[in-house]
């Protein structure tokens, strides 16, 4: 007899959902799989993303247990897989050992919008993004699905002070820099140079808070038509920032 899946509570691990977001935490040696539920026609798409043997067995599901076990809200392609979370080493640690930038998320809530910035981030080579733990989505089925498997890729860091590791990143040497659409320069009119740049970006409409301002090195907006629009949503600033950040080092014959 097939077991029905169970709902998630708050003290169990998420449910993983969509194809891509599925497929990479399958690839992800770091991962802990549970259990994977797949439709038959699912399954057969997953497995020409990813070769059998797989960590985990498949369970075969219907699209109405997995309404009832993700809502029916969530798209999830037939497939759905119960993971521990990832556990990121300590932001220290992990300067020490990658380069690319950084990007930092000041109280951005939205699960669409940390998994979009993920994407953006693994596309661009950031090293990692570091959210605040108490004002951001944690590692759900949502944020994974948005992210369109680069959660396994880019490290996700929540930290309890936000201040503090801007700090920190002072400390491994990155030049801290707040996007601010009143800023005097652009990105890219500041001058990084060879400089490796943490971003910090705040939620749309509300920006960096005063505290997070002040612990910038300096403060820079993008280059917009003026009047065209208020402000972009986070994960497109991210993206463009990143973008110059890379076109800028490609110009003069750097590696991004």
């Amino acid at each position: 007899m097939r077991q029905r899946p169970a709902r998630p509570s708050k003290t169990t691990a998420p449910w993983l959902h969509g194809r891509h977001a599925v497929a990479a935490a399958l690839a992800n040696p770091a991962r802990r799989l549970e259990r994977l539920l797949a439709t038959q026609e699912a399954e057969a798409a997953l497995a020409r993303l990813v070769a059998k043997p797989w960590p985990v067995r498949a369970e075969r599901t219907d699209g109405e247990e997995l309404r009832a076990l993700l809502g029916d809200q969530a798209v999830h392609q037939g497939l759905a897989l119960l993971a521990e979370p990832l556990a990121p080493p300590p932001l220290a640690e992990l300067l020490g050992v990658t380069t690319g930038p950084v990007l930092v998320l000041d109280q951005v809530t939205d699960p669409r919008n940390v998994g979009a910035v993920l994407r953006g981030a693994a596309a661009f080579g950031a090293a990692a993004v570091v959210v605040q733990d108490r004002h951001a989505p944690g590692e759900t089925g949502v944020l994974a699905r948005a992210a369109a498997g680069s959660l396994e890729r880019v490290p996700m860091l929540a930290e309890v002070n936000l201040a503090r590791a801007l700090e920190t990143l002072k400390q491994a040497g990155l030049w801290v820099v707040g996007l601010d659409g009143e800023a005097r320069n652009t990105l890219r009119g500041i001058g990084l140079g060879p400089r490796r740049a943490a971003l910090v970006l705040g939620a749309e409409g509300e920006g960096l808070r005063r505290n997070i301002r002040a612990h910038c090195d300096e403060l820079a907006r993008l280059p917009m038509v003026p009047g065209a629009v208020e402000s972009l949503n986070v994960s497109v600033a991210a993206a463009v920032a990143l973008y110059e950040i890379t076109a800028a080092k490609l110009e003069k014959g750097e590696t991004p």
